[in-house]
């Protein structure tokens, strides 16, 4: 099957300039890292890789320039995917080269490192929702709403970056190696996964998006980011003595939790109250009153009818 045009060359070249950078600097963090000659032999092989991934981009992002459009977001999941899915990898094997060279206290690299996540991780998340290219979505309180739960989601992705930003930033006393295991994969399953589910959530709305019906994230987030996040840098503060825990990342989940919860209940109370049948917006006009219908419905007296008569 030849794939359809894209609808926005703009949005394809964009996105495909985000990922390649992310993942050529990505590349540069390993050669540097390496020494002798294995900096040639893994020169070669994160070259072959990105244009291996490369050649897949391709292909994958025309289909998500087709969507933009849309009310789907399928194949923007499916880039998504891959696009985590590979940066992490390359993430993991230069913390490890990190956390073997611990006399190596390059702390503005380490940064650059943690600042360059920051920004491509939720920039290409942008770039794939495409709130501007939603054209269905008319009213402007809808799409501002639309872009406040967005913004939910760029946070949360943040929150995670900084506990695993914790693993390659200089630490006075490092972490056990299992708190270490589970920390990143942990953050690397919810990066993985979490933003899938927004995209997912969005598709799912269709054209007649709603999104204050959005509720699937905003609790699976609560549960999966808010609350447990609290606990790992609660244990970490207490147990390991870890200098480098967020405290404002911590009031953030507590403030995130009541907002969540609050948002939820008047969910609820918004939905019992609500009787069923179509969305207001479609539904057609109002009919009147019985009684008025009666009386329009009616014939006129007889001297009104002597006189149209007349």
């Amino acid at each position: 099957m030849v794939p359809p045009p894209p609808v926005s060359k703009p949005h394809v070249c964009l996105s495909t300039v985000l990922i390649m950078t992310s993942l050529v600097l990505m590349d540069a963090y390993l050669v540097e890292q390496s020494q002798g000659s294995r900096k040639l032999g893994i020169c070669v092989m994160v070259a072959v890789g990105d244009i291996c991934f490369l050649l897949v981009l391709r292909y994958v992002a025309i289909w998500v320039g087709a969507e933009v459009k849309t009310a789907k977001r399928g194949y923007a999941m499916i880039l998504w995917f891959l696009y985590v899915f590979v940066l992490e990898i390359k993430v993991y094997f230069v913390y490890q080269n990190y956390k073997a060279d611990r006399k190596s206290l390059d702390l503005i690299a380490r940064k650059a490192l943690t600042l360059l996540l920051s920004i491509c991780i939720p920039a290409l998340y942008v770039l794939l929702v495409a709130t501007e290219h939603m054209e269905y979505v008319r009213t402007f309180k809808k799409k501002e709403d639309l872009r406040n739960r967005l913004f939910w989601v760029i946070v949360d992705m943040l929150d995670v970056l900084d506990i695993q930003a914790n693993l390659w930033e200089p630490q006075k006393k490092g972490l056990p190696l299992w708190a270490e295991g589970i920390m990143f994969f942990y953050c690397y399953i919810l990066l993985l996964v979490l933003p899938c589910v927004s995209l997912c959530e969005i598709s799912m709305q269709g054209i007649g998006i709603v999104p204050h019906r959005m509720m699937l994230y905003p609790m699976l987030s609560m549960l999966t980011i808010n609350i447990t996040t609290i606990f790992i840098r609660g244990s970490n503060m207490v147990f390991f003595r870890d200098a480098r825990v967020s405290s404002i990342f911590m009031g953030k989940n507590m403030l995130a939790i009541g907002m969540k919860v609050c948002m939820f209940v008047q969910y609820q109370r918004h939905r019992h109250h609500t009787p069923p049948g179509p969305d207001p917006q479609q539904s057609t006009p109002a009919q009147p009153p019985a009684g008025l219908r009666k009386a329009r419905d009616q014939p006129g007296c007889p001297e009104e009818l002597a006189q149209d008569n007349t």
